[in-house]
Formats: C-alpha cells, sequence, structure tokens
C-alpha cells in the first residue's frame, strides 16, 4: 500500500496520514457561496481534492471514502444579488449551483458523496448554537448570538497567532453588544424582507462559520480525517469552525488533518477586475479552452505554491496533450480501449502520496512518454500503465484540438439559435405594440455586440470585434428565449 503523507497544516508538519477508520475515510471541503461564477482561483482546492480523493480511492477502495463539500445558499452577498436583479434567491443559487457544476464537471472534477446546501441544515445550526450557549462558549445579545473567543484557550493555533496580536493587527467588526472585539456572529436577526428561521433568539439566520461546523457533524461526524480549503479560510473561517466544533463536542478532535492550497495569480499579477485580469472557469471555457487543458496547468505547480496562471503554460499544455493523444493512436491497438485503474504506475502514487507532489507526477509521465516513444511496438506495458495513469488522473480526453473544434460549433450553433429566438421574440413584441420589450431586445443586442440591420427580406445579423457571449446569453435569459 502506498504511504500518503500530507502537511498538515494545523501541526505545520508533514505527516503520514492513518485514517481514523480505514474502511470509513471522510473529508470535508469548503465550497462556494452560490452568487456568481466561480473564478479560476475557485477551482484550485475543487482540483486539489479531486487529486486526493482519486488517491484515496485508489488505495483504500471508493465505497470507503466520503467526500463531502458544501454549498453555502443563505449568504448577504446572495440577498444583495436579489435585490440588484429582483430575482427570487431560489433561483439564483439554483442556477449558480448548476453553472458550478458544469464549470467543475468540464474540469474533470468528481463530484462529492455530499454537497449540504446550508438552508437544509439550519435546524443543526440552532441546535449547535443552544449547545454553545449551554456550555458558556456563547452568548445571545440584541438578537444576535456571539461565540465568545476568549472562553476556547487555543483559538488562533490554526493560523498560528495569538487573539490580541489578531485584534492589533486586524480589522474587526465593531458592534456595541461584543463582549470582545473577535467575537464573531453565529446568528444575527433578519428583516422581513430577508430569508430567516425562527429560533430562540428570534426570526433570524446563520453567520457563516457556522454552516460547516454543523453539515460536517452531521454527516461526517463530530471527528473526521481531513478538512481543506484555500490558505485565505485559514482566517477567520477554519479558525472558527475549529473553535465552535471542538468546543460543541470538547471530546472530539473535529478535522484531524487540514490542507491549505495556496493562491493563484495571472502572469505574474494578482487575479483582480481593476487589472482586467479577473477571469471565471467558464469565461476560458467559452474561449474555447479545454477542461483538461486547465487542469493540466494545475498540475505544474504543487498545492501549496503560489500558481500562475500564463498564456505560456496554456499553450504548452495544449501540446503537450495533443502529443499523448497523438500517442495514444499510435501505441494502442485500440486507441478507444478504456482503462480500469489496475495499472496505474507505482512511480505516480508514490509521487502523490508525497503531499500530492503534481508536478512530480508529471516528471514520470514525461519519462514514461520518452520510453514508450523509443518503443515500436503496439500496446507495451509501459504503454498501457501510461493511458491507465492519464485515466486515473482525470485526464479523460487529450485531443484539445479536436476539443477545440467542437466547442466552437457548439458555440457558433448555440450563438445562431439564440439571435434567432431573439429575433423572433422582437417580431412578436413590435406585432404586440410591446415596444418597450421590442426596445429592450434592440439595446441588448447592441450591449452584446450583435450588430442587426432590417431589409425588407428580413433582420440580418453579425457579431462585432466585441462581441459578449455572456451578455447574449443574459439577454436570452431574461426575454425567455
Amino acid at each position: 500500500m502506498v504511504e500518503i503523507r500530507l502537511t498538515n497544516t494545523r501541526t505545520r508538519k508533514k505527516e503520514v496520514f492513518e485514517p481514523l477508520d480505514a474502511g470509513n475515510i471522510r473529508l470535508y471541503l469548503c465550497g462556494p457561496t452560490v452568487y456568481d461564477r466561480a473564478h479560476l482561483g475557485n477551482a484550485r482546492p475543487v482540483l486539489v481534492f479531486d487529486v486526493l480523493v482519486r488517491l484515496l480511492h485508489h488505495v483504500y477502495g471508493a465505497d470507503r471514502v466520503t467526500y463531502v463539500r458544501n454549498f453555502t445558499d443563505v449568504d448577504d452577498k446572495i440577498n444583495a444579488r436579489a435585490a440588484e436583479t429582483g430575482r427570487p434567491i431560489r433561483e439564483i443559487t439554483e442556477e449558480t449551483i448548476q453553472w458550478y457544476h458544469d464549470d467543475m464537471d468540464a474540469l474533470g472534477a468528481l463530484r462529492p458523496d455530499h454537497e449540504p446546501r446550508a438552508t437544509d441544515y439550519i435546524v443543526q445550526m440552532i441546535a449547535m448554537i443552544q449547545k454553545l450557549i449551554e456550555s458558556g462558549h456563547a452568548y445571545a445579545a440584541e438578537g444576535h448570538v456571539l461565540f465568545d473567543v476568549r472562553s476556547y484557550p487555543d483559538y488562533g493555533k490554526l493560523s498560528g497567532r495569538s487573539v490580541d496580536d489578531m485584534i492589533a493587527g486586524a480589522r474587526v467588526e465593531v458592534a456595541p453588544f461584543k463582549r470582545d472585539p473577535m467575537d464573531f456572529v453565529l446568528w444575527k436577526p433578519s428583516s422581513d424582507d430577508l430569508p430567516g428561521w425562527d429560533s430562540l433568539w428570534g426570526r433570524g439566520r446563520p453567520g457563516w462559520h457556522i454552516e460547516c461546523s454543523a453539515m460536517s457533524e452531521a454527516l461526517l461526524g463530530p471527528s473526521f480525517d481531513i478538512h481543506g480549503g484555500g490558505i485565505d479560510l485559514q482566517f477567520p473561517h477554519h479558525e472558527n469552525e475549529i473553535a465552535q466544533s471542538c468546543c460543541a463536542h470538547p471530546k472530539a478532535d473535529f478535522a484531524r488533518f487540514w490542507l491549505h492550497n495556496e493562491m493563484l495569480q495571472v502572469e505574474g499579477k494578482k487575479m483582480s477586475k481593476s487589472l482586467g485580469n479577473f477571469f471565471t472557469v467558464r469565461d476560458l471555457l467559452d474561449r474555447g479552452v479545454p477542461g483538461e487543458v486547465i487542469r493540466f496547468v494545475f498540475f505544474q505547480t504543487h498545492y501549496r505554491k503560489p500558481m500562475d496562471w500564463t498564456e505560456e503554460k496554456r499553450e504548452a499544455a495544449v501540446q503537450r496533450l495533443n502529443k499523448w493523444a497523438t500517442l495514444k493512436r499510435n501505441s494502442l491497438s485500440d486507441s478507444e480501449r478504456s482503462f480500469d485503474g489496475s495499472m496505474v504506475d507505482e512511480t505516480v502514487l508514490e509521487a502523490l502520496g508525497e503531499d500530492l507532489n503534481t508536478p512530480a507526477v508529471l516528471t514520470r509521465l514525461f519519462s514514461m512518454e520518452r520510453e514508450i516513444m523509443s518503443s515500436t511496438k503496439q500496446d507495451t506495458e509501459i504503454a498501457l500503465s501510461f493511458f491507465d495513469t492519464l485515466q486515473f488522473l482525470g485526464f479523460a480526453d487529450l485531443d484539445t484540438q479536436r476539443l477545440y473544434r467542437e466547442r466552437a460549433v457548439r458555440k457558433a450553433i448555440d450563438t445562431t439559435a439564440m439571435i434567432e429566438a431573439l429575433l423572433a421574440a422582437r417580431t412578436d413584441a413590435r406585432k404586440a405594440r410591446d415596444f418597450a420589450r421590442a426596445d429592450a431586445i434592440r439595446d441588448g443586442f447592441a450591449a452584446a455586440g450583435v450588430e442587426v440591420k432590417d431589409t425588407p427580406q428580413g433582420a440580418e445579423w453579425s457579431l462585432a470585434p466585441g462581441f459578449d457571449a455572456a451578455r447574449l446569453a443574459e439577454l436570452a435569459r431574461m426575454q425567455g428565449s
């Protein structure tokens, strides 16, 4: 059996992973707040855990691993998006969850075993909050319930800071009902126009941190094996999770291992809208970048190192995957054959076992590639192992040029269908003398970069250089086309 060693953020050491129960290995990854598209940085923890789960499946068996990733579907950002657009909250969250699934599926990420939504676990959150109050670790004040940070002596150990240092170096919410500036909200009141649930402290909604504690306990128990997320969640989110979970269950360990991935940059700079280098996973997919290419670029950097997305890396990934597609056609008698994971390369498994060392995995794959190319025979053991290993690693489709072409065709078909449907809707609106709707479609076309010219033979259209597919899709959605 491959020995798995992981860097435990909690102890700041690389430790041998020994599950609490080898027949029931449990992992929890903090998922998205569902109000908008996932940006490229959001994909990094998903792919880190995807690699980890694939390794655990291989070593222990898929039926012995339980992987949970949540959806935060009650949050002030969601409320703000609903107020801004006039759309129901449930409609926004359902749409965003579907977007998330589509995007992560495109990257080859396995779906978790459970994807709990916060709104389905309000009862469990209220019960945990009440337990914290009864044990003296939380208090109610002016419709709020707050966690008493000073009541938990180990607060700050995950991030390596004392409470006093945190107060001195951080911005904390000033509120007259707080006993200590670092105390954080477990429950807060809701006005009539906001989502809310009845509780002993009045109608309200949960704070962000209590969600993951309640959902992980419900699905994995008070003690489980691995918890993770981006390094930006280490404080305060994960620090607060530990505090409230350990105080609610003082005899449990909560998560034994903590994994945190580093942040992502674009062309050497922090990704931000102000710099014009901010993009979502969907932006890349819509530009024709296959998910396998994105996955390959992520593999080039160890998860604990800052990652830099560059066009040079993207192009190198395209070339390498296409080379492997050609190699597959030439080195196998049946290039469409499926693999079952029985021939995964041991060196690759050892590299993954050494703290998910994906750069070392690629080094080994390059070595295997050279060995296959030096052979004149098909179906050699090294070739079969190579492609079994690639499938195990989540590279289901290697021919990126074909994927580029197929996506370009699909995109063109989708664009044509949307435009034709919107033109038909505009015609219907004109006939019904609904000029406001007709003008809205006209203005929407202009904003999306679709140039429309009305002629005696009918409307003719073309795409301007600045065509924006996302804006066209939003127009189609708003118009019901």
